[in-house]
């Protein structure tokens, strides 16, 4: 009854199969619920009728393995917009996803992917080593052949965040923010 109700309601369109889970579940628990919806919607005439093909729906989004050592695993962005200091106007934000500690490397705005490698390894890899895997976005000097090959001659894995997800790398999304507030207590003129 309680999944007909759901199914069929004028505002709830006729949703398919994890919809109507995750809409039951707010609210209701039974064992076997997942296969009563299954059943219910696999039989709907109106589902029938309408007959659109689906796409396959998007999983929910899993959480990325963490190595339990430091500086093993790590994750990378860059910001940009700040005020242009002896020639630097973006940050190349490095986030170990273990610790949760944060390295800040100053580069040029339109840093290239081999200054990008260049800033890694004299900022991160002379102090901690290459780490086993990298989170990035899809930032083009991160996507570009130099680190694909790079870490595939090293024997390492360079792992991109899901595009137009940016929770996907969300520790290093939280700590740019972080930068981006304490943004407004800092000015090219104070030298700080």
């Amino acid at each position: 009854m309680v999944v007909k109700e759901t199914h069929d309601l004028q505002w709830a369109g006729h949703p398919w199969i994890d919809r109507m889970v995750a809409l039951l579940a707010h609210r209701y628990y039974w064992p076997r619920m997942e296969e009563d919806v299954e059943a219910y919607v696999r039989t709907c005439l109106v589902c029938q009728l309408d007959n659109v093909e689906r796409k396959k729906e998007a999983r929910s989004l899993q959480p990325l393995p963490i190595l339990e050592v430091s500086w093993q695993s790590i994750s990378m962005d860059f910001i940009s917009g700040f005020p242009k200091v002896n020639g630097m106007a973006s940050v190349l934000v490095v986030v170990d996803r273990f610790s949760k500690n944060g390295i800040f490397i100053a580069a040029a705005h339109a840093c290239l992917a081999e200054t990008t490698t260049e800033l890694f390894f004299k900022n991160i890899t002379n102090y901690f080593g290459v780490p086993q895997d990298t989170v990035s976005d899809w930032d083009a000097r991160f996507t570009r052949r130099f680190w694909t090959t790079l870490f595939n001659m090293m024997g390492k894995e360079l792992k991109f965040s899901t595009a137009h997800h940016p929770q996907t790398d969300g520790q290093t999304e939280r700590v740019n923010a972080l930068v981006d507030y304490l943004r407004h207590y800092v000015s090219a003129s104070q030298q700080n």
